[in-house]
């Protein structure tokens, strides 16, 4: 060693050292990374923080805006153009394809992990898949009985709906504001379909008894999203086999007979798997914007897609619905601009807050400190 010591020098002893430092410091580093990233794919906390990331309440509202519409023009064309006219068989294929794709992404391993099974009691998911069953299922079947307007009309009663069970089984209140926005944005909704209220005595108790499954429906997906670490995704892979189990069910009391002597041919079976494909989005961006945003506020988003589509008509496609049903939509635009103004404010309010109690911690034990130097101090000149 001695020889070897002379040959290399001090400099060339220091230079060794260095590099083996920086190759500790690399190593570690990278693993970190590692396990940053292992954190952000593999556990459920690190899957939310990600959907939480790049999936903010704009982008999932937006998507679940265009998802809707788009599932709004496929319907109508399967059950007017096709002929197709089974609500629950074609709601039991989307969420058929649905539980496909998703397995798909679960065997090439780009499904979110789901919470631990201790963290979130079965009976909760088991509702969800129940409640999203009959939710779907009647929405479509109403749709198929009544007129579209009827349908908007029937979705109004779901926004006090919802008000009412957050309070009973969460104790959530709402402020004064809100609710005289709701009440605008209704009533303009009400004025605006007005005109359109074709109905019978069967789809009008089919459209009544939407109701209550689809406000529990919204308060659930938005619950278990905020309050349990669930990804949309890993929800929807959780409670989708229950909704297609009920979905059958369903079929023979609400479907009419003749869906097996149905034709299939390449138009009808291309039209219907592009609802299925798009009724995949419109299931996923609706747990999107549930997860991030909140119940009511997702009901809100679909009163403003049904003015936006009446509006739409009338200024593309040159459709008259009425001076009555134009203001009707415009002052429900109103009420949702001052919703959407409240609902911001108050994110920010609670933003200070979390930053206030997140920096309060630091400074206290600084304070403490302090104390303790001035105890130990007077503590030395008594001594």
């Amino acid at each position: 060693m001695g020889l070897l010591d002379s040959l290399l020098g001090n400099n060339a002893r220091r230079f060794i050292k260095r590099k083996d430092s920086d190759a500790g410091e690399a190593g570690r580093a990278l693993e970190e990374l590692r396990g940053s990233l292992y954190n952000d794919i593999r556990t459920s906390e690190g899957a939310k923080r990600q959907q939480q990331r790049f999936c903010g309440p704009v982008v999932a509202m937006t998507f679940n805006f265009m998802a809707a519409v788009g599932v709004i023009m496929a319907n109508k064309l399967v059950m007017k153009k096709v002929g197709f006219n089974f609500p629950i068989f074609l709601t039991l294929i989307h969420y058929s394809t649905s539980w496909i794709l998703l397995g798909i992404l679960r065997a090439s391993s780009l499904l979110p992990v789901s919470p631990p099974s201790k963290t979130t009691p079965f009976a909760p998911l088991f509702s969800l898949g129940v409640v999203m069953a009959f939710a779907s299922g009647l929405a479509n079947a109403s749709l198929n009985q009544n007129s579209v307007g009827f349908y908007q009309m029937s979705k109004i009663a779901v926004t006090p709906s919802i008000v009412l069970a957050e309070f009973v089984i969460f104790r959530k209140t709402i402020s004064y504001k809100k609710v005289l926005a709701l009440v605008v944005v209704s009533g303009g909704v009400a004025v605006a379909t007005v005109k359109d209220l074709e109905f019978n005595f069967f789809g009008a108790c089919i459209a009544i008894a939407w109701i209550v499954p689809s406000s529990i429906n919204k308060i659930l997906w938005s619950d278990l999203q905020q309050q349990a670490n669930w990804t949309a995704l890993g929800l929807m892979w959780k409670t989708t086999p229950v909704t297609v189990l009920f979905l059958v069910a369903l079929m023979p009391c609400l479907d009419p007979p003749g869906v097996l002597s149905f034709r299939w041919d390449l138009y009808s079976s291309s039209a219907i798997f592009l609802t299925a494909l798009l009724g995949f989005l419109l299931q996923w961006s609706g747990a999107l914007a549930l997860g991030a945003t909140s119940a009511t506020s997702h009901v809100v988003l679909g009163q403003f897609k049904s003015c936006v589509i009446l509006l739409g008509g009338f200024l593309i496609f040159g459709s008259d619905p009425g001076f009555v049903s134009i203001c009707g939509a415009l002052t429900a635009l109103a009420g949702m601009s001052v919703y959407t103004s409240l609902n911001l404010q108050e994110s920010g309010e609670k933003l200070v807050f979390q930053l206030q109690t997140q920096t309060l911690p630091l400074s206290k034990p600084k304070a403490i400190s302090e104390t303790t130097t001035r105890d130990e101090a007077g503590t030395a000149n008594a001594a």
